[in-house]
């Protein structure tokens, strides 16, 4: 009995704040980088952006492994995050967020530079778009990184913006295999496909279980096959993983070998904000694939997570939420 996992999913990333501000469509036009993607900025230019919001944006835990985590925690799985925090106030509360919330806090890394920080600005069509200024979490060394990070867990969640140092992600990779874990990667960004389409393509069959991806991100990844998500989710199953290919109110295609299952989408009228709904998507299908589920059955718990998180502001379901969701879930 001592060999059985005490931690059923380790989620690797950046822990950043968020800052989540409502914004009209024409100030995207007031800032560089394209509608719905995410730009690193320094802080300066996260300053600047923030000088010219009409009102302070609103706090909350964010990243997008981080919110996967998190999430995964409130659903009841056993929890641990590896990422790291900055050495300010916005750190402590951070950190003192997920203790709460349950999750194992001992695998987070420390900083001694201030906490990473992300402004999520939301247009009225409730897409999110991303200035992200790393601080701390921009520090983590592959050297940091070690086997005693995934001691005892059965999954390890890695978020795709990692890959922007592929020498860390590959010291995750090799360090969560080496621990013996499942692993599924989140592709987070279109920008991140386009900047290691190879590298992705060299990763997927080698110890990658599942791989999360939405519609920007799956065509970006394979830019000369259109816009067939039934297609697109096979491509990606070939390369030995489950592809779980997220269409947003479109529902979502799951493929695994040759099976594949067509995700009705959960329809709703009261939209308000898309940000964290393929963290909290993620977080519901990975409970489900922990708990042994079928791929359906999966796909059904993340659809149910993805749905309620946009009815509310910022990336995470609210508190006073969860009791409803998990009785719709059956958890």
């Amino acid at each position: 009995m001592s060999n059985a996992p005490q931690i059923d999913l380790v989620g690797v990333g950046s822990p950043i704040m968020d800052l989540v501000s409502q914004v009209p469509e024409s100030f995207l036009s007031r800032i560089r980088g394209d509608k719905g993607g995410m730009v690193l900025v320094d802080d300066a230019e996260m300053d600047q952006i923030l000088s010219i919001l009409d009102t302070p944006p609103a706090q909350t835990t964010g990243g997008s492994a981080a919110n996967a985590t998190f999430n995964a925690a409130r659903l009841g799985l056993r929890t641990a995050f590896v990422g790291k925090l900055g050495n300010d106030p916005i750190a402590a509360t951070y950190k003192d967020r997920f203790r709460s919330a349950g999750v194992d806090v001992s695998r987070f890394k420390h900083g001694s530079v201030a906490n990473a920080r992300c402004l999520a600005l939301v247009t009225p069509d409730a897409q999110r778009t991303m200035r992200t200024n790393l601080g701390a979490a921009m520090t983590l060394s592959p050297s940091e990184i070690t086997p005693a990070d995934f001691k005892g867990a059965k999954h390890a969640h890695i978020e795709g913006y990692l890959v922007f140092n592929q020498h860390l992600c590959e010291a995750v990779l090799n360090a969560a295999r080496e621990a013996g874990c499942t692993i599924s990667l989140d592709l987070s960004s279109f920008e991140v496909v386009n900047a290691a389409r190879d590298w992705m393509f060299h990763q997927f069959g080698h110890g990658i279980d599942v791989v999360f991806a939405n519609e920007d991100e799956i065509k970006a990844l394979y830019p000369a096959k259109g816009a067939d998500y039934r297609a697109l989710a096979m491509e990606l199953a070939s390369h030995g993983v489950i592809a779980a290919v997220k269409m947003g109110k479109d529902g979502s295609w799951i493929a695994h070998e040759d099976q594949i299952h067509r995700m009705d989408p959960v329809h709703l009228t009261d939209v308000l904000d898309t940000n964290g709904a393929g963290d909290a998507w993620a977080a519901g299908f990975l409970y489900g694939f922990i708990n042994g589920r079928p791929l359906n059955e999966c796909g059904a718990l993340a659809s149910v997570m993805g749905a309620e998180t946009v009815r509310h502001l910022g990336p995470l379901i609210p508190d006073e939420a969860w009791s409803s969701v998990k009785k719709r879930l059956g958890v």
